[in-house]
């Protein structure tokens, strides 16, 4: 067994300035001050995970938001905020109809996957608008495998830059290429961000949310790789803050907004969770040859680690200077664990977040039996 001493955290890097056992509010987060002024603000999406981070921010400072989407993710989140319901893309059903004419001080887009639909909306919506910001993604760069990648390094492109398929190989292009569409129409006065991994309360998913729920659990862990692969996540409350800042501010520019604030690995991460969970949890490092062997792929069998050496290896290391220089600010993991947990907690006692997907519990048994056999 492979085994690593538990990291020192200092109260800047960790626990900042919040005490393990307050309890704070899962949703809001850090919300921000109001604002100066106030703006009228059109946010394309609104409902699922990002879109009422940034929402409730947005109220929070004081500014009347209007939503528009399909009405058909979680409608009742918003009662008292203007929705109008249409569809991204212009040719199905009623399309941008319920836009037209309208007015707004800033549009963020949290739902734009295709250059087509960026455009669409951008174009209609231009002549009314002082400002866009978009929602992008750090995939968009061309080479995974580079550490350090910045604002500007060369993004992915495609064969054929007309395909609306999004996957796993067209995802990051597709969003390059939305960027592109919204520039053209909104020069000079447009805020991108590319986040990578977006975790925190009402994550559907297993991305981040398994490790909070697999230590709290306790136990012996199988962790995967030596501890010392980086990784790098952002809470959707801090996502949502910048980005409503940049677009109360008027900045321009593009940022690849991701944290913490320094290198971190996957040995700080996972003990991160055990000094909020406590408990008895320890952990089995499985070296990432012999999870691979038997069909264990990071990311998705193993949340948040990729190891390093690949051809993502860069995925950990994205540089965030220009977006801490710009006013990023970052929450210490111990909210952002602590937050998901709770929020976790509150959901019915048969929700299917509430299990553990990535690696069932009775595979990670078998692998962590395979591993001290061999050992």
């Amino acid at each position: 067994m492979s085994t690593l001493p538990a990291p020192r955290f200092d109260r800047r890097g960790f626990l900042g300035a919040a005490s393990l056992a307050a309890v704070s509010s899962t949703l809001s987060g850090r919300l921000p001050t109001r604002s100066a002024r106030k703006l009228e603000l059109l946010i394309l999406g609104g409902t699922r995970f990002l879109g009422p981070a940034i929402v409730e921010a947005a109220v929070a400072a004081g500014h009347e938001v209007t939503l528009f989407n399909r009405g058909r993710s979680n409608p009742h989140l918003f009662p008292k905020l203007e929705t109008l319901i249409g569809d991204r893309d212009p040719d199905v059903g009623e399309g941008l109809t319920a836009l037209g004419g309208r007015r707004f001080d800033a549009v963020i887009d949290t739902s734009a996957f295709v250059p087509r639909i960026a455009a669409a909306s951008a174009e209609l919506l231009a002549p009314n608008c002082r400002h866009y910001a978009l929602v992008s993604t750090v995939s968009v760069y061309g080479d995974m495998q580079a550490i350090g990648i910045d604002e500007d390094d060369a993004v992915g492109t495609l064969e054929d830059p007309a395909t609306e398929v999004v996957d796993g190989v067209s995802y990051g292009p597709l969003k390059a290429l939305a960027e592109q569409a919204v520039r053209a129409t909104f020069p000079g006065v447009v805020t991108v961000v590319r986040p990578g991994l977006i975790v925190g309360p009402r994550d559907a998913t297993d991305r981040f949310t398994y490790w909070p729920l697999r230590v709290a659990k306790g136990g012996e862990i199988l962790a995967p790789g030596d501890g010392r692969d980086p990784v790098q996540y952002v809470d959707v409350r801090d996502l949502a803050n910048f980005l409503l800042a940049s677009v109360e501010r008027e900045v321009a520019g593009t940022f690849n907004v991701v944290g913490p604030e320094v290198r971190s690995t996957m040995d700080e991460l996972v003990h991160g969770c055990k000094a909020v969970t406590g408990g008895d949890a320890r952990f089995t490092w499985v070296d990432a040859e012999f999870l691979a062997a038997r069909g264990v792929a990071p990311w998705s069998h193993m949340p948040v680690w990729v190891p390093r050496g690949g051809g993502s290896a860069g995925i950990g290391e994205v540089s965030n200077r220009r977006a801490l220089a710009a006013g990023l600010e970052l929450s210490p993991l111990a909210d952002t664990v602590r937050d998901t947990l709770a929020w976790t907690a509150s959901l019915p006692e048969d929700h299917p977040r509430r299990e553990l997907k990535a690696l069932a519990p009775e595979r990670e048994a078998e692998l962590l039996a395979a591993w001290h056999a061999e050992r």
